[in-house]
């Protein structure tokens, strides 16, 4: 019973910062596309703040038991309708963990600002603090640990496709077609604890950068 109301206990914090993070994370890519001449994530209903609209099942199950790296359904572009399709989908690429730092950023100076609230002899205002706190901490695992996992250099995470957008055409070309087992790759990187070993250090560096604290 314990442990399963530690669980709950932990979706329920969880659920809002990733939830938040998700959906920013794919808005973002939508929306900088939509500017630069693709309007395919408007016309799909994608450009909302509906996170059901963004989930992905398989993505949020690996943001639960990692409470740190996962992905969202990603938001349809078609790189026909942007004008410079190599180098536009290289920057529409490079939305969504630009946006997801920021949030992570802000939610640090948030949660800086609650530990240094004097409040530690109010135990109502401490079951009010308390969770929120906890809350923007996970805003910031979550938000760094998506950034940094989402640059990983492999299609189809925007990693892959901003190196896409920098490499000379042929070797971009070529770099691409790795595309259709991106995330088969993926799922042996997760599985095979590559990721643990190569991509978590860095996450952790930067979260004890923002919070001055180990996670």
């Amino acid at each position: 019973m314990n442990d399963i109301n530690s669980i709950i206990q932990l979706i329920s914090v969880l659920a809002i910062p990733m939830l938040v993070a998700i959906t920013f994370h794919e808005v973002a890519h939508g929306f900088v596309a939509d500017k630069l001449g693709d309007h395919t994530a408007r016309l799909a209903g994608r450009l909302t703040l509906n996170p059901i609209s963004h989930l992905d099942l398989v993505g949020t199950l690996v943001f639960i038991m990692t409470r740190m790296i996962g992905w969202a359904k990603p938001v349809p572009i078609d790189p026909r309708n942007l004008k410079n399709p190599r180098k536009d989908m290289m920057w529409v690429a490079m939305a969504g963990p630009g946006i997801n730092l920021i949030i992570g950023v802000i939610s640090a100076v948030i949660y800086r600002g609650i530990i240094k609230m004097p409040v530690s002899d109010n135990k109502y205002l401490l079951m009010v603090i308390d969770p929120i706190g906890l809350m923007v901490y996970y805003s910031v695992v979550i938000n760094v640990g998506l950034a940094i996992f989402n640059i990983i250099p492999l299609p189809p995470l925007d990693g892959g496709r901003i190196l896409v957008g920098i490499l000379p055409q042929k070797q971009a070309i070529k770099y691409s077609q790795i595309e259709p087992y991106g995330f088969i790759i993926l799922l042996v990187l997760i599985a095979s604890s590559a990721i643990d070993i190569t991509i978590v250090p860095i996450i952790r560096m930067v979260i004890y950068i923002l919070l001055g604290r180990p996670i």
